[in-house]
């Protein structure tokens, strides 16, 4: 008897088998080049806090002029989040993870020969473009590439590489910057961050597209072919083919407004999240060389040890947040850690006056609770969104969050100038603002995520929230 071929699998199939694969060397290759591309981003991010007594040297810059280069970066940060994110929706994450990686190397390495500050705020801004379209297309890769029961952990790993890039950041820096001029050192750091995100990006170029994004753009074939290599652990998958673009622009028309319509809840619980960690968290990196260098006379080479000793705790609270995701959950370890950092502010508040070292001390023991926070935000509010709406619903808190990173380093250069405790204590307030709106979440009958595959998720939309 002829065996008849056996039919394709349907969608709702290829969504299980991502959903409950086991881990293999797929996700393990994923997990780190989507972390290798992170690392570079903090390193990005960390960089200019190090080098900006050095840039506050040759420019001959004042508290309101450095808080405008840091300004720049936090917008190009918010264009790049929103405006990339609903790009990933409608072109797919591998073009944007791709393509995201590349203008931050170019914008990177063409910093380091800026002639003047007006270059130099003009490539710090497209260089945040780049990092900020990275936030939204690798938090929906990752939450779609990895298994459900794995997905909090995996996306916290991923988001751990951030410390390791601060602390390459802050010892590049720190040898440079002890051992060339300042006028060459800041050049010389940029010029290797431009090198390296450009070789990452080589590299990253043998992920492939999101079977789940494949799936709901009707290319189930593709999706197919991808799901399969994954399941056999191949580490090099096939490309899915070329599609129009005007089409899938055209299609996807809209996106935000349906986000809004269909999701708000969640749209509020992700902007909330963000806001309050990026208003808090960069105006914690923003407090050092805009408060503490001038109060305590530092010299710019000094200024990354206390970098150096932030991204040590950074790591351990990442750590943390990792292995706590899928043991307690989201909501408990999200409210837990913006709580904790908002009254270890408080207590760091209460050591400004004792000199550089507990200033130190406390700025470790603080990043250690605040990497701890947004290490477990994203994941949260990234896997609440449906795939078709994903990297747009990050993208868009991403977006309203660097509203907070904007204003920050000003209001930490205006308050810190009057009184460094009163800074942190303002500080506080924004994590304070987090560890609510989690417990208002929860307390409205909010869902909590772990161990549900994605469509699970999405499909809880109808509860209101």
């Amino acid at each position: 008897m002829t065996r008849r071929p056996s039919a394709p699998p349907s969608d709702s199939h290829l969504l299980h088998t991502l959903s409950e694969l086991s881990w293999n060397r797929f996700h393990t290759t994923a997990v780190l080049l989507f972390g290798l591309g992170w690392a570079l981003d903090a390193f990005e991010v960390t960089l200019i806090g190090n080098v900006l007594g050095a840039l506050r040297q040759h420019f001959g810059l004042g508290s309101n002029a450095m808080s405008v280069i840091l300004a720049a970066w936090f917008v190009g940060l918010m264009i790049g989040a929103a405006g990339f994110g609903a790009l990933s929706d409608r072109l797919g994450r591998r073009r944007v993870f791709l393509a995201s990686l590349v203008l931050y190397g170019v914008a990177t390495l063409a910093t380091a020969f800026a002639p003047n500050l007006a270059a130099l705020l003009v490539l710090r801004l497209l260089g945040g473009i780049g990092v900020g379209a990275e936030y939204s297309a690798i938090n929906a890769a990752i939450a779609e590439l990895v298994p459900s029961r794995s997905r909090g952990r995996a996306a916290a790993i991923v988001l751990n590489f951030w410390p390791l890039g601060s602390f390459i950041a802050a010892l590049l820096a720190w040898l440079v910057l002890s051992s060339l001029p300042p006028d060459l050192g800041w050049r010389v750091v940029f010029g290797l961050g431009g090198v390296v995100a450009l070789s990452a990006a080589w590299f990253r170029r043998h992920l492939p597209e999101s079977p789940r994004w494949l799936i709901d753009a009707d290319r189930a074939e593709d999706a197919r072919a991808i799901v399969a290599g994954i399941e056999a652990g191949l580490t090099t998958l096939p490309p899915a083919s070329a599609v129009p673009v005007v089409h899938r622009i055209r299609r996807e028309a809209g996106q935000f407004g349906r986000l809004v319509r269909q999701y708000p809840g969640r749209l509020l619980l992700g902007a909330a999240l963000d806001f309050a960690e990026a208003a808090g968290y960069y105006g914690l990196f923003a407090f050092l060389p805009i408060v503490v260098l001038p109060v305590l006379h530092l010299p710019a080479d000094r200024l990354p040890l206390f970098y150096l000793a932030g991204s040590v705790g950074a790591a351990v609270g990442g750590l943390a947040a990792a292995s706590l995701l899928d043991r307690i959950g989201r909501s408990w370890t999200v409210g837990g850690f913006y709580l904790a950092t908002a009254l270890g502010l408080v207590l760091f508040a209460l050591v400004t006056g004792l000199g550089a070292g507990p200033i130190m001390l406390g700025f470790a023991l603080v990043n250690l609770l605040a990497t701890g926070s947004w290490i477990a935000a994203y994941p949260t509010f990234s896997e609440l969104f449906p795939t078709a709406l994903r990297a747009t619903g990050i993208g868009a808190s991403v977006a309203v969050g660097r509203v907070g990173a904007v204003l920050s380093p000003f209001l930490v250069g205006y308050v810190g100038a009057r009184s460094m405790p009163a800074a942190l204590i303002m500080l506080a307030a924004f994590w304070a603002l987090g560890a609510v709106a989690i417990l208002i979440w929860r307390l409205r009958g909010g869902i909590e995520a772990r161990g549900l595959a994605l469509e699970q998720i999405s499909a809880a939309s109808a509860r209101g929230v």
